[in-house]
């Protein structure tokens, strides 16, 4: 569907204003943003030019960004739920979707640091995502990337560093079973998509064994988070490929 036809459809909260010229313009921007395949770079140094773009690329951007680059995965968390209107809740589900987030040691989890960076695109899967919820939390909906395979200087194995995002919340099993079992929040540790406070899931004992097999990562080799908002964040270590393996995948097209 061409942007036309879609500014035409926005419901009065989301109607784009005209009162401005030129790039302030927000049909232009959606114009503009669409010839460019809504390149994420882009926002995010338009977004850094002066307070008006940025608070644009808040309201408007990132959430036409999502709309566009992941439109199954966004109606499913979508909806009726109220929070698709908060302007930073897109801003951080646009960093989920094209930023890996690295990770730093933790008391479970001793790697370094792998720094983050940008990714051009992610496959996000609930089917992925239901590996990584015990048995008593297998009603809720969560969207899981794969692994980003990270090189670590003197380790054999590579660290895999994954994300995701749950659907509602707030009223999910998970944060009713980490409220139920008191588990408290890290101290030191932060959201690296939304900067809220998080949960250790190892710490909570919320890891299932099929979390491990479906990163293709030893058993107890992992460690993830989720924040208050429902962000999931982990790091892992990859079982490397044995020789015979190494072998089939060079000869295969």
């Amino acid at each position: 569907m061409s942007t036309h036809k879609r500014l035409a459809t926005y419901p009065p909260y989301r109607r784009p204003s005209c009162g401005e010229f030129g790039i302030l313009n927000e049909r232009v921007l959606l114009l503009v943003f669409e010839h460019l395949k809504w390149d994420l770079h882009t926002i995010c140094v338009m977004a850094s030019v002066n307070r008006k773009l940025r608070a644009t690329a808040k309201r408007l951007l990132w959430r036409e960004l999502c709309s566009i680059r992941a439109p199954r995965m966004l109606s499913a968390l979508m909806h009726n739920e109220v929070s698709a209107r908060l302007d930073d809740f897109w801003r951080a589900l646009a960093k989920l979707m094209f930023f890996c987030c690295g990770c730093e040691s933790t008391r479970n989890f001793k790697v370094g640091k792998v720094p983050g960076h940008f990714v051009e695109a992610s496959r996000f899967s609930k089917t992925s995502g239901q590996r990584f919820l015990v048995k008593r939390c297998q009603g809720d909906l969560l969207y899981m990337s794969d692994p980003c395979e990270h090189s670590v200087a003197n380790h054999e194995e590579d660290v895999g560093v994954y994300r995701g995002v749950f659907k509602g919340f707030m009223r999910s099993r998970t944060r009713a079973c980490l409220i139920r079992r008191n588990v408290t929040l890290e101290e030191r540790l932060f959201c690296p998509y939304c900067a809220a406070r998080v949960w250790s899931m190892t710490r909570a004992r919320l890891v299932p064994k099929s979390a491990a097999r479906q990163l293709g990562s030893r058993d107890g080799g992992l460690e993830y988070f989720v924040c208050v908002n429902g962000h999931l964040h982990g790091s892992c270590w990859l079982t490397p490929l044995s020789s015979d393996e190494d072998h089939d995948d060079s000869g295969s097209a």
